[in-house]
């Protein structure tokens, strides 16, 4: 396979094998651009992006300097939006790509100064970048907001890797839900743990997947929530897992639930309906679009009344919980694959690099 002649440069910040949707696209797409001959040059930064530290800001601004005139950058989201003063620097220079999962002032919990921060410093950065890749058609609508003109935005989804069918719970009579998200604010747990307690049926349980260190404050109130005794005996925290441990929660749920108020796509979403499983979430990202009608309930953000609902829905009765993972059984086959998003990513990229000026 002939090699890309000149390097293409990215900036990551934070571990690149952290365990979140966000990095694993980042990943996937780093593997599969050097699998196609793109010479990449990954630059790490600090982990404290994106409220980066004077020393972090200072190692990227000389980071940035150091790469050649006329190259092609990719720089994460995370650390774009709060590099604004730096991007207008090499703007004239460098050929900036900004790759936004999801703009930093749409996470939840921060307060109305911090919210108006990063909007000002991402609308500025974003301004300096040549195109804007993001994840879901919802995030580029977003966008509009940011005045970034829609013949610089790009969508490049996700892809889905290819699973095997879940074989679902083994425990008679008991309906096996899962959830995999980091606990933070944004995920909805809160929401998740006060609709099961809603629920007016005992025939299920929960096993919760995703990091407890990333947010200490959210896992403490996840933990006091579940002293409630309808929920004591019902939910597991089974911490960060890697992919084969998390393969096997996968293969022995029945029902895949994201309680989340915002997403820029959805990926676990559509590893749960690669194994066909049903899904009840919230309608962000590319959820929606995601399941569709037929493969499960999507309700709107941060509404827990109706996250009960569905849940006792999909909990009650068996032959619509049936229906729906027919539904997912078909939506299954047309997700996007990996190879899509690296050959769209590699679209982008050339002809970002092969304009004039």
């Amino acid at each position: 396979m002939k090699t890309i002649p000149d390097p293409l440069w990215i900036f990551v910040p934070g571990d690149l094998e952290t365990r979140t949707g966000g990095y694993g696209y980042d990943r996937r797409i780093v593997a599969g651009l050097r699998h196609r001959g793109w010479d990449v040059a990954l630059v790490p930064l600090d982990d404290s992006f994106p409220v980066p530290t004077a020393a972090a800001r200072r190692q990227a601004a000389a980071a940035l300097a150091a790469v050649p005139d006329g190259a092609l950058v990719v720089i994460d989201g995370l650390a774009f939006g709060v590099l604004p003063d730096e991007a207008i620097a090499h703007a004239s220079r460098l050929r900036l790509i900004a790759l936004i999962h999801h703009p930093l002032a749409l996470e939840t919990g921060l307060d109305p100064p911090q919210t108006e921060a990063f909007e000002v410093s991402e609308r500025r950065a974003l301004n300096a970048a040549r195109q804007v890749v993001v994840t879901s058609r919802g995030t580029a609508a977003t966008l509009a907001r940011y005045d970034v003109e829609p013949n610089r935005i790009t969508v490049v989804e996700p892809g889905t890797d290819p699973a095997p069918v879940a074989h679902g719970s083994t425990l008679t009579g008991t309906v096996a839900l899962l959830t995999v998200a980091t606990l933070t604010p944004r995920k909805g747990y809160d929401l998740l743990l006060d609709a099961l307690a809603a629920v007016p049926h005992d025939n299920w349980r929960l096993r919760c997947a995703g990091s407890a260190d990333r947010d200490p404050a959210t896992a403490a109130c996840v933990r006091e929530r579940l002293q409630d005794r309808r929920l004591a005996d019902r939910v597991a925290l089974v911490g960060d897992l890697d992919a084969s441990q998390l393969a096997i929660e996968y293969d022995r749920a029945d029902v895949f639930v994201l309680a989340t108020r915002y997403e820029g796509y959805g990926m676990v979403v559509a590893e749960a309906l690669a194994r066909a499983l049903p899904v009840v979430s919230t309608a962000t990202g590319a959820i929606p679009d995601l399941v569709g009608a037929d493969a499960g309930i999507i309700v709107a953000p941060g509404d827990a009344a109706a996250l009960a609902d569905a849940l006792t829905r999909v909990i009650s009765d068996a032959p619509f919980r049936a229906r729906l993972t027919d539904g997912a059984r078909r939506v299954r086959v047309r997700l996007p694959t990996w190879d899509d998003a690296v050959a769209r990513m590699a679209c982008v990229l050339t002809q970002v690099r092969d304009e004039n000026g």
